[in-house]
């Protein structure tokens, strides 16, 4: 119908209207005002504790030994369960968060402005890899690296951007594209990048040699640092294209190890939830699918922009990584996303495919219509709290989120 074709080319032009800029990093309690004490925002839709997964509970009782809320992990379980802490997605306040994705008010948050729309979104800095807080990590080990990136690295990097005007992110992509990123699963292109463009800022900013060397070295080791970056900037594009009238247009996708939920622009900020599916890939050594979580991350928001198991043309070596099949089987996966969107992205494009845009625009007619639903390209998370990372792989999108969504357009523009 006309209306819905109408709407989607506006969801698909404000998208690529964008001009999403790395601006700051700030303490979450700045960024989001509302964040108060005792508040955990999550990856995903909403979930209860009762229903969350093991490395989501794993997470939540790190980090309120990290804030202070509890002496020990023991304790801050039993306080979850006691109902003592307040839930919310991440989405819901223009943030987002890998795998646990947790959210506190005592975390730096980088901050990435759509220059074009005025918005902003937010995103913790992304923690390195093995054991980490967003594959469920709790230690004290943990919890001294996120004090470390809250009193170290978050204002280093804030004072460098502040000094820098910003990073503009939309070129960044285009020419970590070019060099064999696809923003999800490999960010070693993008994170070099960065780092390229913080270190001037950083030395010039910084009083302290040690602490100046100890920084660079962590985003220089860390090839995933511009993940979390690149999904504060996905969050940025779309948020602008919620509630156009009539669109089909997918807004968000994202899971909590539990479900699986999208947003779609013409039904406005409402979720539609499926139980999430299990990644299918490679696992470090001494691990199986066995000991593996359902998936769950906010990252989802590259794929809905175009990026991560949409874009994996441009990193062929990561479908041998995530176990996808052969390096030639990369193009395979972009060409059939390419079969779902409402069209391509001229400004980032693919070389090894003849400069094809990234399919850009999620139309969730055309997901049930041909019975392809979204690649996501993941990591996996132990199901156990506390372990961490397990290995690396892909994940489809629950087919049941998008007919949902259809029938909910369906009502909205009153079709029976």
């Amino acid at each position: 119908m006309e209306k819905i074709e109408q709407a989607n080319q506006e969801a698909v032009r404000r998208m690529l209207a964008a001009d999403p800029v790395l601006v700051d990093v700030i303490p979450a309690s700045d960024a989001i005002p509302d964040l108060g004490d005792r508040m955990i925002l999550h990856a995903g839709p909403p979930i209860e504790w009762g229903r969350m997964c093991g490395p989501m509970r794993g997470a939540i009782a790190g980090i309120a030994v990290f804030e202070g809320w509890a002496s020990d992990l023991e304790e801050a379980e039993t306080m979850a369960a006691e109902g003592a802490f307040r839930f919310a997605p991440n989405h819901d306040y223009d943030a987002v968060g890998p795998m646990t994705g947790l959210t506190t008010k005592s975390q730096p948050l980088m901050v990435v402005e759509n220059r074009a729309f005025g918005n902003r979104s937010y995103c913790a800095i992304n923690e390195g890899l093995d054991k980490v807080m967003r594959f469920g990590g709790n230690d004290a080990e943990v919890l001294a690296r996120l004090a470390w990136l809250r009193d170290v690295l978050g204002p280093a990097m804030g004072a460098a951007l502040r000094d820098l005007g910003g990073i503009e992110l939309k070129p960044l992509i285009a020419r970590g594209l070019s060099m064999g990123d696809e923003m999800h699963q490999r960010n070693v292109a993008c994170s070099g990048l960065v780092l390229r463009a913080l270190a001037p800022a950083m030395a010039k900013t910084s009083r302290d040699p040690g602490l100046l060397a100890e920084a660079l070295g962590f985003i220089g080791a860390n090839d995933q640092f511009h993940l979390n970056i690149a999904m504060a900037m996905g969050k940025a594009i779309m948020d602008p294209v919620r509630n156009i009238d009539a669109s089909t247009v997918v807004t968000a996708m994202s899971r909590n190890g539990t479900d699986f939920g999208i947003r779609v622009s013409g039904t406005g900020d409402r979720w539609f939830i499926a139980p999430v599916e299990m990644p299918q890939g490679l696992y470090f050594a001494g691990f199986t699918e066995d000991d593996a979580n359902p998936d769950m991350g906010d990252s989802t928001i590259v794929e809905t922009i175009g990026l991560g198991g949409f874009a994996m043309g441009a990193a062929p070596a990561v479908a041998g990584f995530v176990g996808a099949g052969s390096a030639a089987d990369a193009a395979i996966f972009t060409r059939t996303m390419s079969e779902i969107v409402v069209g391509e992205n001229p400004e980032w494009t693919i070389p090894a495919l003849d400069y094809l845009g990234v399919p850009t625009g999620i139309d969730i007619r055309l997901v049930v219509e041909t019975g392809i639903a979204p690649t996501i390209n993941t990591g996996i998370a132990h199901r156990e709290p506390g372990i961490g990372q397990v290995g690396a792989g892909i994940v489809r999108a629950p087919m049941a989120c998008f007919e949902q969504a259809l029938v909910g357009i369906a009502e909205e523009l009153g079709i029976a």
